[in-house]
């Protein structure tokens, strides 16, 4: 074809021929087909959904280091019973860690992995994004 005839040819044609001249085989995309739950999109959201999760992971980069009681304090209207599931499921899911001291009373501190520092980012892009487009 010369640049004439393909200025006359409607595009549907001309990208049909173009993709058969070269081999190239479309799959259409179906969404019976789809698996959500496979998707790093809905791995990311498993770790992080809750409550409390994300904003334990922000006051843990904000203070490095805190304990119980100061988390606690810092959530403001949280059960004791709460807070430790939501750290326990973190410290499984390997985004903090807890050092517990062996001393009267218990002194417990937690603080972010190297794996929950590299999730931060996600989540400064994401609170990025709400300061650019809260409605007030």
């Amino acid at each position: 074809m010369n640049k004439l005839e393909i200025n006359q040819v409607p595009i549907f044609l001309l990208v049909t021929y173009l993709k058969e001249s070269v081999g190239f085989k479309m799959e259409n995309k179906c969404i019976r087909d789809a698996d959500f739950e496979e998707t790093g999109f809905s791995y990311t959201m498993s770790l992080i959904e809750g409550k409390y999760k994300m904003t334990i992971l922000y006051c843990l980069e904000e203070y490095s280091v805190v304990r119980f009681n100061e988390l606690q304090r810092y959530l403001k209207i949280i059960s004791d019973k709460t807070l430790s599931q939501k750290l326990k499921e973190l410290q499984a899911d390997e985004l903090i860690s807890k050092v517990v001291y062996p001393q009267i009373p218990p002194k417990v501190e937690y603080s972010l992995t190297e794996r929950g520092k590299s999730l931060m980012g996600v989540l400064d892009q994401m609170c990025i994004w709400g300061e650019n487009n809260r409605m007030n």
